[in-house]
């Protein structure tokens, strides 16, 4: 749940990391369009009806050519936050998978909003929901409204959702994921890898629990998403191949996103949220 609380804090905590952090998202972005902005770019020859102020007159004195100079644009990325909302992240004691994934995507928007700068939020499941790009603290506040009020429910179908989203992206962009990640690794790999060309972030939110399995005896466990039930006795051999699995899991993941030039981050929802944000942002 996002409070106004949390909201006063984000806030003094953006005065901070804007004097710590030298962010790798926020500020100015160059844009490879080419337009009027400050560096040139490269060069093309003059034709009539071009405009003569951007005629390049160092190459015409050694030339005596006439070539126009094209620059590169200065221009804002857009920031796409995209938060999972299946069942699986409707787990957590006292904070929620999902409670604590939403409170770092809104907190990337708000540090976008504050740098004047566009984002698009959206959600999945089995499906994509996807909301309009744009700036200002409206449209933080229909994140946050929606964030409040979604109903966590079933699968996480990320590859069509990625596939969906993919089509949304009209120029290079940062895409900043978010989600529990416990799924088909190949659906990972060749998700990631159809987003190639943008700056991403990829973040794994789970609960102490799930990670490290803190639990002994007699148990009946239900899959959050097919419903299955299975009955186990959690032994120290268990959780032994449970946590050598989850492990396993992980690493092909981070080495994934390394050989994508991908930034990966873990966290669980025990650690204070602020302290994520700040290592997510250096």
């Amino acid at each position: 749940m996002i409070t106004s609380e949390f909201l006063s804090q984000l806030s003094r905590f953006n005065l901070v990391i804007r004097k710590r952090v030298t962010s790798s998202y926020t500020g100015a972005r160059r844009s490879v369009m080419r337009g009027r902005g400050m560096n040139i770019k490269d060069h093309r020859i003059y034709t009539p009806g071009d405009d003569f102020r951007s005629i390049d007159w160092r190459i015409f004195a050694r030339t005596d050519d006439l070539y126009i100079k094209r620059y590169e644009e200065d221009k804002s990325l857009t920031t796409h936050i995209i938060v999972d909302h299946s069942a699986s992240m409707n787990y957590g004691k006292t904070t929620t998978k999902f409670d604590y994934a939403s409170m770092l995507g809104v907190g990337m928007a708000f540090i976008c909003m504050k740098e004047n700068e566009r984002f698009q939020f959206s959600t999945f499941a089995e499906d994509l929901e996807t909301f309009k790009s744009w700036r200002g603290m409206k449209h933080l506040a229909n994140m946050i409204d929606h964030l409040n009020n979604i109903k966590l429910s079933g699968i996480s179908n990320f590859s069509d959702a990625i596939t969906k989203y993919k089509k949304i992206i009209d120029s290079k962009s940062l895409v900043v994921i978010i989600s529990d990640f416990l799924f088909n690794i190949e659906d990972i790999e060749n998700s990631l890898f159809m987003l190639g060309e943008h700056d991403m972030k990829v973040i794994m939110v789970m609960d102490p629990v799930e990670r490290d399995l803190s639990l002994k005896g007699d148990f009946k466990l239900k899959d959050s998403e097919t419903k299955e039930m299975m009955r186990t006795y959690v032994t120290p051999r268990f959780k032994t191949d449970y946590k050598r699995k989850l492990e396993q899991h992980i690493s092909k993941i981070a080495k994934i996103c390394d050989e994508l030039g991908v930034e990966f981050h873990l966290v669980t929802t025990d650690k204070p949220i602020f302290d994520s944000f700040y290592d997510i942002l250096k």
